[in-house]
């Protein structure tokens, strides 16, 4: 089998396994593929590869057990103990598919990082061509230097750094002071500023406790934060 052919056709997934919040595109760097076993069918364009594999494209580094992906559907899967990790953006989970260019879907004991934002869960569905669109369906936990945003139901638009909760929406702010919950929750960060609490809504900041059916936050540059 062609060494170069067997790394071009691996390394369209390697480079799309990455974190959500992070831009990966290493296009015309050097790419790298090491596993104990490789296989290809030129009929299907399928590439398998097992046994610790390890795929690296410029500052780019996915391993696992097991990893595979089509050529012509360009959808991929990475499995076992599977890292990936692009500068200062890290994700590990238990499996990683790849569904075509529109839709990235991890599972099994999700954590991922860049800088100082974290997020864990079961389950995280990324599609970067949505505003990167970043949906975890079994809830999970968004965790920042601002504080900690738990829920059911967790969803963002990462360009718009505008986030969703629905259900036992949680969010802790040790800067701010500031503890809020509800049935559903939406935080707009950028210039809006402000945190939405709907349903059995409530927010503790000083000591003072207010209860509404609808909360409105607004989150003060100083670090403080005014509640309507």
């Amino acid at each position: 089998m062609n060494t170069g052919r067997m790394k071009q056709m691996l390394l369209a997934l390697a480079v799309s396994v990455v974190l959500p919040m992070s831009s990966l595109n290493a296009a015309g760097e050097p790419a790298e593929l090491d596993a104990d076993t490789v296989e290809y069918d030129m009929s299907t364009g399928l590439v398998s590869a097992s046994g610790d594999v390890l795929m690296k494209q410029g500052a780019s580094r996915v391993s696992g057990v097991k990893a595979s992906y089509n050529a012509k559907t360009k959808q991929g899967i990475v499995e076992g103990n599977v890292i990936a990790v692009r500068d200062d953006a890290r994700l590990t989970c238990d499996r990683i598919v790849l569904d075509g260019e529109e839709h990235l879907s991890a599972s099994g004991n999700v954590q991922g990082s860049q800088g100082e934002h974290h997020f864990s869960g079961e389950q995280a569905d990324y599609y970067p061509n949505q505003g990167k669109y970043l949906v975890m369906p079994a809830g999970g936990t968004l965790t920042s230097a601002d504080g900690t945003f738990t829920a059911n139901r967790l969803e963002g638009w990462l360009d718009d750094a505008h986030y969703v909760g629905t259900g036992n929406a949680h969010v802790i702010s040790p800067p701010r002071n500031l503890e809020a919950g509800g049935d559903r929750m939406d935080y707009y960060g950028r210039d809006q500023g402000q945190v939405v609490v709907t349903g059995s809504a409530w927010a503790l900041q000083d000591n003072n406790t207010m209860k509404s059916n609808r909360l409105t936050i607004y989150l003060a540059k100083d670090g403080q934060a005014g509640v309507k």
